[in-house]
C-alpha cells in the first residue's frame, strides 16, 4: 500500500509550558526529566499528526541540554518530522526559553526522538514519507538516514559495510 507523502510543516507541533516550582530542582532549574517528558509529548503529537496513527516512543536519539531553564521561564517546544521510514518517524524538537521580565527568547535545548506507528493491536504499520521543503528540513532529512544507519549498526541490525550514507561521510568506498 502506497501512502501519500506529506510536507514536514503539516505535522509541526508547538507546546508551551510555564516552569513552576514543582518542575525545578534545588537550584531553581527545570529538571531534565520534566523537559524530556514535555519533549516526548510534543514529539508524539507531531508524529501522530504525520502518521494519523497511534505512535509509541522507540528511541530518544539525542538530547542536548545547552543551558539551564529557570523557574518562571516560559518554554516553547517546536516539534517537526525530519524523516519517515517504513514504520518509524524521526522528530526533531527545538526548545526555546522566554523570560517575560527581559523579553529575551533564545534556543536552549534540542532533541531527536524516534516513534513507531502502530495499529489497534500494537503492530507496526506503514507511515507516509516526508517532503522536506526548507533548507533546515532538507538538512535534517538527509542527516536522519545517517543517524538511522548508525543506530542500526549499534543495535547489530546492520553491518557497517552496508551503511552507504555513513561511508560517504567518512570517504570510505
Amino acid at each position: 500500500m502506497s501512502l501519500k507523502a506529506k510536507p514536514a510543516r503539516e505535522s509541526f507541533t508547538v507546546l508551551t509550558e510555564l516552569v513552576l516550582p514543582n518542575d525545578t530542582n534545588t537550584l531553581g532549574n527545570l529538571m531534565g526529566g520534566r523537559l524530556l517528558h514535555w519533549m516526548d509529548i510534543a514529539a508524539a503529537i507531531c508524529a501522530q499528526k504525520h502518521s494519523q496513527r497511534v505512535v509509541v516512543t522507540a528511541a530518544v536519539n539525542n538530547v542536548s541540554f545547552d543551558q539551564p531553564i529557570r523557574l518562571a521561564d516560559v518554554i516553547t517546544l517546536e516539534a517537526t518530522v525530519s524523516r519517515a521510514f517504513s514504520t518509524s518517524i524521526e522528530v526533531c524538537i527545538d526548545v526555546w526559553v522566554e523570560n517575560f521580565s527581559s523579553g529575551k527568547k533564545v534556543k536552549c535545548n534540542e532533541a531527536i526522538f524516534t516513534f513507531v506507528a502502530v495499529d489497534q493491536l500494537g503492530n507496526p504499520i506503514n507511515v507516509p514519507p516526508v517532503i522536506a521543503e526548507t533548507e533546515i528540513e532538507k538538512s535534517r532529512y538527509e542527516a536522519a538516514l545517517r543517524r538511522r544507519q548508525l543506530s542500526l549498526i549499534l543495535a547489530g541490525k546492520m553491518k557497517p559495510e552496508e551503511a552507504s550514507e555513513l561511508k560517504a561521510v567518512f570517504g570510505v568506498a
